[in-house]
């Protein structure tokens, strides 16, 4: 189903009115009465006694995050799964949601229709209200879907912590965004709350960017990460693919899985035998002072590792 028609209703025809009755109608029960959910300007949000109020927005853009090809109740499902990642990284759970929608006029309804049903399924799945948004008119051709997306934690966990001697682990596999992945994962929400509540994670990312560009992001001044090659969990699927597999691995991005490090002179062994998911755990380096010229270096020769930028805006 093609995003943009001139033959069958479009978001033009309809108006903003019946847009936001179409936006009620697919989200039924996962948005609250107000003031809570859809019917003031603000909703509002009280996170549990003791808790830290996380915020976090992702947009999903046709032409960057998807093409026409992507199935429309993917693409709505992929708009909360990244920001539920987030909040994962931050070892919190999800509260409301709120969405802004930018479309054309010649938006098909049947395909809008699809994406808010794929939003809602997922908002289900993850329990998480949709309290509220905002819709506007844009260019033809146009669709933007952003979700601003509330959370709250006990002990959040940022991505500063990380020490000299840090072990760093990363769940999952990574690489294969490129051939469709970025639309089939599950953002890592219990072991990011499972995690936190350890006393010894320092530091922690979620893979969006890809980890050559992510990993630096967790790297003191001064310091580097000393990588375990072998270590690298390599999506089977871009494993068969030969030698560019360890490239997509680090450099592919959306992969959605977290990565972090231990306070140092942690027993690594010990904690990865306590891991309880069935998600895979993998020990892939740690931290070690160093030239921060060659922030990334093989563990094993010692040698700089240019594997590739991973995935920055506005360079692509």
């Amino acid at each position: 189903m093609h995003p943009f028609s001139q033959d069958n209703p479009g978001t033009g025809q309809a108006g903003e009115t019946a847009i936001l009755q179409l936006v009620r109608q697919r989200m039924g029960n996962i948005s609250p009465p107000p003031p809570e959910g859809i019917g003031d300007d603000c909703a509002t949000w009280q996170p549990p006694p003791g808790e830290t109020l996380l915020l976090t927005t992702d947009p999903v853009i046709l032409g960057k995050h998807f093409d026409a090809s992507h199935a429309p109740g993917l693409v709505g499902a992929k708009l909360l799964k990244r920001n539920l990642s987030d909040i994962a990284a931050m070892g919190g759970q999800p509260g409301p949601a709120v969405l802004a929608l930018a479309m054309g006029p010649d938006l098909q309804l049947e395909w809008l229709t699809a994406f808010l049903d794929g939003l809602a399924e997922a908002c289900r799945k993850y329990k998480v209200p949709l309290a509220g948004g905002d819709i506007a008119a844009a260019n033809p051709g146009t669709f933007c879907a952003t979700l601003t997306q509330a959370g709250s934690a006990v002990n959040p966990v940022t991505r500063t912590g990380a020490q000299d001697g840090s072990p760093i682990l990363v769940t999952g596999t990574l690489g294969g965004s490129l051939s469709g992945r970025h639309l089939h994962f599950e953002p890592r929400l219990k072991e990011g709350q499972w995690l936190a509540s350890q006393g010894v994670v320092a530091s922690m990312i979620d893979l969006s960017d890809g980890m050559a560009r992510d990993l630096p992001e967790l790297i003191p001044s001064c310091a580097q990460a000393a990588l375990d090659l072998p270590a690298i969990p390599i999506n089977e699927e871009v494993r068969q693919a030969g030698n560019a597999a360890i490239q997509s691995a680090l450099c592919d991005g959306e992969d959605y899985e977290l990565l972090f490090t231990l306070a140092p002179g942690t027993v690594v062994e010990s904690f990865i035998e306590s891991w309880p998911f069935p998600t895979p755990l993998h020990r892939v380096g740690k931290i070690q002072q160093g030239d921060p010229e060659g922030i990334l270096v093989d563990n094993a020769s010692g040698n700089i590792l240019h594997p590739g930028d991973g995935y920055e805006h506005f360079m692509q």
